[in-house]
C-alpha cells in the first residue's frame, strides 16, 4: 500500500508495534524444551491483547498464528509438537492484521550452544537487511535493494535463496512490488513516497533451492543446510525509510 492519510500512517505504525511486541515476547520464550506450539501461543496472546489477528491464518488459512521454522526450515513452519533443542536455529515470523492494517517481521534466534557457523549466518542475515535498507531511498529502483542484499551475503560466504523475496504490504500480506534478494535487471519499479514494503533476506549456509514439505506450508533448504531469516516492514519517506516493526514504544 501507499500511505496517503495520517490515519494510514498511524494504522501502519500501530500494526508494526503489535508485531514487534509479539516477536519480542516469542524471542524471550525460545529455550530448549519449549515446543513450537508454546512459542506460537505466546505470540497469539500478544496479538489478542492488542486486538490484532494472525494475518496468515485469517487470509490464507495457515494452521497456526505465527510461522516458526527450525534449522533447515526457511519459512512458513507450522507450530506444533516439535521441541526446541540445544543448538537449534529458530526463525520466528509474525504477520498481524490490526484494524485493517498488516505488518510483517521476522527474526532468527540462536539457541545455545551456538556454533560459529550459526553465529556468522545470523550476523550475515541482519547485515544483509541493513544493506538493503540503506538502498531503500525515495526515487531509487527497488532492484537496488536486492543488489545490496546479495552482495553482502556473498561477501560473507553464504547464499540468498532466490525463490523467496520481500514484498509490498499494508492492506494485504503480499502486495506489489516484489522485493527480491538479488539484482533483477529488468525490474523498473521505483520506491515512491509512502510505499509500504518488507525487506526480508532469507539465506542459506550453502547454495541450495527451497523445497516445500508434505505439510503444504513449510519451506526448507533442498540440501538440508542451515538457513536464516530477518525481516521488517518499512515506509519509504523523503527522510529515509521508517521501520514500523522495530519498536513497541507507544503500545
Amino acid at each position: 500500500m501507499s500511505i496517503s492519510t495520517p490515519a494510514d500512517l498511524e494504522g501502519m505504525r500501530r500494526a508494526g508495534r503489535v508485531v514487534a511486541a509479539a516477536l519480542k515476547a516469542m524471542r524471550s520464550a525460545v529455550a530448549p524444551g519449549v515446543t513450537t506450539a508454546a512459542l506460537d501461543a505466546v505470540g497469539e496472546a500478544v496479538l489478542a491483547k492488542h486486538g490484532a489477528q494472525s494475518a496468515p491464518r485469517k487470509l490464507y488459512g495457515f494452521p497456526g498464528c505465527t510461522c516458526i521454522s527450525v534449522n533447515d526450515e526457511v519459512v512458513h513452519g507450522i507450530p506444533g509438537t516439535r521441541v526446541i533443542a540445544p543448538g537449534d536455529i529458530v526463525k520466528l515470523d509474525v504477520t498481524a492484521e490490526c484494524d485493517g492494517y498488516i505488518a510483517d517481521a521476522a527474526d532468527t534466534v540462536l539457541v545455545p550452544p551456538i556454533t560459529a557457523e550459526a553465529r556468522r549466518l545470523r550476523a550475515s542475515v541482519v547485515a544483509a537487511f541493513h544493506a538493503g535498507l540503506n538502498s531503500a531511498r525515495l526515487g531509487a529502483l527497488v532492484n537496488g535493494i536486492g543488489r545490496a542484499v546479495e552482495q553482502r551475503v556473498r561477501d560473507d560466504g553464504f547464499s540468498v535463496i532466490r525463490e523467496l523475496c520481500g514484498h509490498g504490504v499494508g492492506r494485504a500480506i503480499h502486495e506489489p512490488p516484489e522485493v527480491a534478494n538479488y539484482y533483477v535487471p529488468f525490474q523498473r519499479d521505483r520506491l515512491t513516497d509512502g510505499l509500504v514494503l518488507t525487506i526480508e533476506p532469507m539465506l542459506a549456509s550453502r547454495r541450495t533451492r527451497p523445497v516445500q514439505q508434505a505439510d503444504g506450508w513449510t519451506i526448507s533448504t533442498g540440501n538440508g543446510c542451515l538457513s536464516a531469516h530477518y525481516e521488517h516492514t518499512l515506509i519509504i519517506t523523503p527522510q529515509g525509510p521508517e521501520i514500523v516493526t522495530g519498536s513497541t514504544s507507544g503500545l
